[in-house]
């Protein structure tokens, strides 16, 4: 076959546009021992397809899966676990009166400083009030700003046009 019509299968084959036939006049051609020198890279490419199909996977596959059970079992323990846990702790009624000083004290502590945040906390929801109208005041100011640009530019043109 002449080189300048592989070469033009060639440009077909790396834009995917030749069909069944022409490809394999193309694995053909390079199946030859004589390939110019600027054609060896698709020699190359044609003997690892040519290569490649004929390699088989000769391992065998397991039909059934193997399955942890040992997974399932622990997953199964440990919720029972928790169910139980969860019941227990459900049924264990826990009033101030059942408490012993020192975790009746920690309690108090506990109560002390939560009212504490709160009220800072409180006081600095009271504060935003102030930057909500900061922020109100800003976007009046930008507005404003925009008619003066608008009045600006007017009078740009005014003055142009005279």
């Amino acid at each position: 076959m002449a080189l300048h019509n592989i070469e033009q299968l060639l440009e077909k084959y790396d834009n995917a546009e030749t069909t069944l036939a022409e490809e394999a006049q193309l694995k053909v051609y390079f199946a030859q021992e004589d390939i110019p020198q600027h054609l060896e890279s698709y020699k190359l490419l044609f003997q690892y397809v040519s290569d490649t199909r004929q390699e088989q996977f000769t391992k065998a596959l397991p039909l059934q899966p193997k399955r942890k059970k040992l997974y399932q079992w622990i997953s199964v323990a440990a919720i029972a676990i928790l169910m139980l846990g969860a019941y227990f702790q459900m049924n264990q009624k826990t009033t101030l009166e059942d408490l012993n000083h020192e975790e009746l004290l920690a309690y108090n502590q506990t109560m002390e400083v939560f009212s504490l945040v709160s009220s800072k906390l409180n006081k600095g929801t009271n504060s935003l009030g102030a930057f909500k109208l900061v922020s109100s005041k800003l976007n009046e100011g930008a507005e404003n700003l925009n008619y003066l640009k608008e009045f600006q530019n007017t009078a740009k043109r005014i003055i142009r046009n005279d």
